[in-house]
């Protein structure tokens, strides 16, 4: 199924929609529908119980802050991204993507001159128009603050940024020391050129991201079992040719002298978006950022990709981001950052360890994994339980009985103290099983004449399709 076909299909299952459809959309912005609000939802909190431990603590930054908050980070003078525009018509496209997408070359990192360069020599055009010059365009929204002229801010670009300007007051509020994390889920803006491949890249999305602020000179210990598990990698020497991703095992990392905080994380997230996300690991691998695509805070980035219809993409990434943020921060605001080693009793500035994905890009990758469709044109979305919009269905057998109404929801209200639960009684018993399966949702409950007498309801299992007659009071899932 390619991104168009399966926009539709969400559209048609209330799970994501274009904002303002009524009025043609709005490019790079979607409205999530009652099933689509639901996983959302559900996806954000199998992240934070992911992340429920002793030495990380949650944060929620303001979408609008200090400007100077963006100048210190740098993203004023270089957040942006290549752009081109068509002589005639004056059409917009991102550079790297109109590279990519017509030499079939990767071009992320790619500087103005390297793909002017290109453009020229390929003699290249959009639609029959030559272009003008590669431009810089920035992708921070400005907004006006208060009722003086002048006063300008921006929507933030990412949520990282709050966390390190907040750095000290967090740092004494929680009591914490290196090593420890803060975690934050929340909107954030880029006014990007070309949004497309529906919810994969916006301009209004969500961020799913921790700061792990270490110590410079202190790892963490990995087990062997991490350092033996296997994963595939598409490693900076074979970028750029037609080779394969290749297996190694995390020890790979090691040997290339990747910090092991980052290695570690890079383990638990991958195996967060196996075991707790149900995601294939034959859909996913791992990408080294070649050396000039590295961001200039980073000394080693890796992506966590997953095969999407439209290819391998980026869903996570993790940076080791020095302490470039946190030094920018105090050289611009005067904030203390420094830290006191208690064995040592030195001063040291922390270095940061970033793992970070956007929500709508792993919600995506979930479904997409989910998806199935059999000969008949049966939809099933295998969604895991952790993630599901609801875990079980409670269908009673006819909708035209009072008394077997009455059964159907004394089982919905003994039910829903502890799940999530729907209540379906449009149509055919048949056609309500098809519509649960469609709904990801992966127990349904029968209430049928017999449940009057033996106490008893009919389990049916999404992914097997097994029935098993169960008392109502042993239900447990």
């Amino acid at each position: 199924m390619n991104i168009e076909d399966f926009a539709t299909f969400c559209k048609k299952k209330g799970i994501a929609f274009r904002s303002a459809d009524a009025y043609g959309g709005y490019a790079g912005f979607y409205d999530y529908g009652p099933l689509g609000a639901r996983i959302k939802r559900n996806v954000v909190n199998a992240w934070l119980k992911f992340l429920d431990r002793r030495n990380i603590v949650p944060f929620d930054g303001t979408i609008v802050t200090n400007p100077k908050v963006w100048e210190a980070s740098g993203h004023v003078a270089t957040f942006g991204d290549l752009m081109l525009t068509t002589v005639k018509t004056r059409t917009k496209v991102r550079a790297d993507h109109f590279i990519e997408e017509t030499l079939n070359i990767a071009a992320d990192g790619m500087s103005a001159d390297e793909i002017q360069t290109l453009i020229n020599k390929h003699k290249l055009q959009y639609n029959g128009e030559d272009f003008e010059p590669v431009q810089q365009f920035n992708l921070m929204f400005q907004t006006q603050v208060g009722a003086v002229d002048g006063n300008t801010a921006y929507l933030r670009p990412e949520t990282a940024q709050s966390i390190f300007a907040q750095f000290a007051l967090i740092k004494e509020t929680s009591r914490l020391k290196p090593p420890f994390g803060v975690c934050q889920v929340g909107k954030a803006y880029r006014n990007e050129i070309s949004p497309r491949d529906f919810l994969f890249r916006l301009r209004e999305f969500n961020q799913m991201e921790m700061e792990f602020f270490v110590h410079p000179e202190k790892g963490c210990e990995l087990s062997k079992e991490l350092l033996a598990t296997p994963i595939s990698v598409l490693s900076e020497e074979h970028q750029g040719s037609n080779a394969d991703a290749e297996e190694y095992t995390f020890q790979w990392f090691i040997d290339k002298g990747v910090n092991t905080w980052q290695v570690y994380w890079l383990y638990e997230y991958y195996h967060f978006y196996v075991n707790t996300l149900g995601v294939s690991s034959e859909n996913l691998r791992v990408r080294e950022h070649v050396g000039k695509e590295l961001s200039h805070y980073s000394s080693a980035t890796f992506d966590i990709e997953y095969k999407f219809p439209f290819g391998f993409k980026e869903v996570f990434g993790i940076a080791h981001r020095g302490d470039y943020d946190l030094q920018a921060h105090a050289k611009h605001s005067g904030m203390n950052v420094t830290v006191v080693d208690d064995a040592t009793q030195k001063k040291f500035v922390p270095h940061c360890i970033e793992p970070t994905h956007g929500l709508e890009r792993v919600m995506l990758m979930v479904l997409f994994e989910a998806y199935s469709e059999d000969d008949r044109g049966h939809v099933n979305l295998a969604l895991p339980v952790s993630v599901a919009p609801f875990n079980i269905a409670v269908l009673p057998l006819v909708k035209n009985k009072a008394h077997l109404l009455a059964k159907a929801e004394e089982v919905f209200t003994l039910l829903k103290e502890c799940y999530s639960v729907s209540f379906d009684v449009s149509g055919s018993i048949g056609r309500r099983y098809a519509r649960a399966d469609e709904m990801g949702v992966p127990y349904c409950v029968t209430v049928d004449f017999e449940s009057l007498e033996d106490g008893c309801v009919t389990v049916r299992d999404r992914d097997t399709m097994e029935q098993e007659r169960v008392k109502i009071e042993d239900l447990s899932f």
